[in-house]
C-alpha cells in the first residue's frame, strides 16, 4: 500500500493512505457539486485546457469566500511586497485558525463580509488581485491540486497534480492548452514548493503522530505550538530569538550558516524548520552544544528513574 501526502484545498499536504487519495482531496473548493476534483493522475508533461483572465465571465468569483491557509514562505514574499513588518501583516490581512490534521496554530487570509465569504483583501473588481506578483501558493496553483506520494520502502517522494473543477469556474471551456511543466512555470510555483516543503513535512508527520496521541504519546505542549507559530508566521521575531536569547547558547551553529541566516530570510526559515523537527522530533537536524546535551540526557534520566 502506498504511504502519501496529499494537499488540500489550504495549500497543505496531509496524509492519505491507498484509495483515500481520491477523496476530500480539496478542502476550499466552494462548488455545489458533490465532487470537484477530477481523480485523473497528471504528470507534468501532461496537459490540459485553462485560462483566467479579465473577459472571463467569472472574473474574482474565485476570491471571495476563498480558504487560504499561508505556509512561511507565502507570508514571506507577501511582507516584502506590501513593505510591512510581519507583525503588521498579520494584524492587517490574516486570521488565527488551526490546521485540522495536525492540530496546530496557522493563519488565514482575513476575507470580507461579515461571515468571511467577502471579497479576499487584495482584490480589485476591475483590476484583479493587486498581490499578483506575491499571490499564495494555493492562489498559483488553482485549478491544479498537487500530491506527494511516497511508498513505504521507497527512498523519495512521487509528486503528481489533477483538476479541481468548480461549477462557477470558466476558464476550462477557454481553448489555451498547456502542460502542467507550462502551467507551473507560468505561475512561479518551484520556489514555493522547495521552501514551504519542510514545513509541510513537519505538519504531516504531526499529522501522522497525532493518531497515535502524539509524537511519543503526547501532543506538543502550549509553548511548543507558540514556537511552530513564530517560526511560522514571523521572521523577524524568530530571527531576534536566534540572536537575542539563549539560542546560541543552546545550540551549535556553524559560523558561516548563522551569517547568512542574519541577512537572508529564506535560510532563517530553514534553520527555524531544522530546529522544529529537533524540538517536535527529536531529529539530529541541528547539534546541541555537549554541555546542553549532556544536561538534558541527564536531566531525561532522572524523571524516567523516578516514574
Amino acid at each position: 500500500m502506498a504511504e502519501t501526502e496529499e494537499t488540500d484545498g489550504e495549500g497543505l499536504a496531509r496524509p492519505a493512505y491507498g484509495s483515500d487519495v481520491e477523496m476530500n482531496v480539496f478542502d476550499a473548493v466552494r462548488s455545489q457539486s458533490a465532487n470537484p476534483v477530477q481523480p485523473v493522475k497528471l504528470g507534468k508533461t501532461d496537459s490540459f485546457c485553462f485560462h483566467c483572465h479579465k473577459d472571463v465571465s467569472c472574473w474574482n468569483v474565485c476570491c471571495h469566500g476563498a480558504d487560504i491557509t499561508l505556509p512561511p514562505y507565502d507570508i514571506l514574499r507577501l511582507v516584502r511586497f506590501l513593505h510591512m513588518t510581519p507583525a503588521e501583516f498579520l494584524e492587517g490581512y490574516t486570521v488565527p485558525a488551526e490546521h485540522s490534521e495536525s492540530g496546530m496554530p496557522v493563519v488565514k487570509i482575513k476575507m470580507g463580509g461579515e461571515n468571511g465569504e467577502g471579497p479576499c483583501p487584495f482584490m480589485h473588481e476591475k483590476d484583479g488581485c493587486l498581490a499578483y506578483e506575491a499571490r499564495p501558493s494555493a492562489c498559483r496553483y488553482y485549478p491544479l491540486g498537487l500530491i506527494s506520494m511516497k511508498m513505504k520502502e521507497a527512498e523519495t517522494k512521487e509528486d503528481f497534480h489533477f483538476i479541481v473543477r468548480e461549477e462557477h469556474c470558466r476558464g476550462h471551456a477557454e481553448e489555451k492548452r498547456q502542460t502542467v511543466a507550462e502551467f507551473r512555470n507560468e505561475q512561479d510555483v518551484e520556489a514555493y514548493e522547495q521552501i514551504n516543503r519542510g514545513w509541510i513535512d513537519i505538519l504531516m508527520k504531526l499529522a501522522s503522530w497525532r493518531s497515535m496521541g502524539g509524537v511519543l504519546g503526547k501532543e506538543p505542549t502550549a509553548q511548543v505550538r507558540q514556537m511552530f507559530f513564530m517560526v511560522s508566521t514571523d521572521i523577524e521575531r524568530f530571527r531576534r530569538f536566534v540572536f537575542e536569547s539563549r539560542f546560541l547558547e543552546t545550540y551549535k551553529i556553524p559560523d558561516e550558516a548563522l551569517e547568512l541566516a542574519r541577512k537572508n530570510d529564506i535560510v532563517l526559515l530553514q534553520l527555524g524548520f531544522d530546529w522544529l523537527k529537533n524540538v517536535l522530533f527529536n531529529e539530529p537536524t541541528i547539534e546541541m552544544h555537549e554541555q546542553v546535551l549532556q544536561a538534558a540526557i541527564a536531566k531525561a534520566r532522572t524523571e524516567l528513574s523516578s516514574s
